[in-house]
């Protein structure tokens, strides 16, 4: 069993930048990424970053590329989105991803 909880989210203006952590804890897999996706008031669950615990490359969305780093502490099982230079279309709740195990979300809202 894994759990992950997501803070940092916020209201912010456009051009604010947030950091969000997600933290892991029980038994992590090694061979899974984590990840980051969002979902936005009326539309689907989109994929925004994804990191492995160990070595590999990040992988982004095509919106989020040069705006969002994705990051991780293995020692503190914590996974990190920096987002920078928001736009009110950032605006979604964002959930942390591990294997088949999900966090609960936190909301991020931009305004223009």
């Amino acid at each position: 069993q894994v759990q992950l909880v997501e803070s940092g989210g916020g209201l912010v203006q456009a051009g604010d930048s947030l950091r969000l952590s997600c933290a892991a804890s029980g038994r992590t897999l090694s061979n899974y990424n984590m990840a980051w996706y969002r979902q936005a008031p009326g539309k689907e669950r989109e994929f925004v970053a994804a990191i492995p615990w160990s070595g590999g490359r990040t992988n982004y969305a095509d919106s989020v590329e040069g705006r969002f780093t994705i990051s991780r502490d293995n020692a503190k099982k914590t996974v990190y989105l920096q987002m920078n230079s928001l736009k009110p279309e950032d605006t979604a709740i964002y959930y942390c991803k591990h294997a088949q195990y999900w966090g609960q979300g936190t909301q991020v809202t931009v305004s223009s």
